[in-house]
């Protein structure tokens, strides 16, 4: 497996947990707050969020796929986007446990 595909799947994960955690606190501030403004902001970042997490589960599908993961593990890393924080924790964990899998590409070798 190639590092790239390691490495798009983590930064969708950490974008799509930073976005879904903007969001839970967005919609706290409308619903339980009342403030103002916060309608408009939970409405652009929820239209973020959900175009961004399809973008998340076409990266984390290819992952699964390469890294050839059972069924049930796949659902995991994939519903990871949807539980505020959980995106962080199994990106970390995969990410060690697939680190040793990963082939980089040969170096350039310097003509003298």
């Amino acid at each position: 497996m190639k590092r790239s595909v390691l490495t798009r799947y983590r930064v969708m994960a950490y974008v799509t947990g930073v976005l879904l955690i903007v969001l839970t606190l967005g919609v706290i501030a409308k619903y339980v707050l009342d403030i103002n403004g916060a309608a408009g902001f939970v409405e652009v970042v929820g239209i973020a969020h959900g175009w961004l997490y399809i973008v998340y589960l076409i990266f984390a599908f290819d992952l699964g796929s390469k890294a050839k993961f059972p069924v049930m593990r796949q659902l995991w890393v994939l519903l990871a986007g949807t539980l505020p924080t959980a995106a962080f924790f199994v990106e970390r964990r995969v990410s060690r446990e697939l680190e040793a899998k990963v082939v980089d590409p040969a170096p350039a070798t310097a003509k003298a």
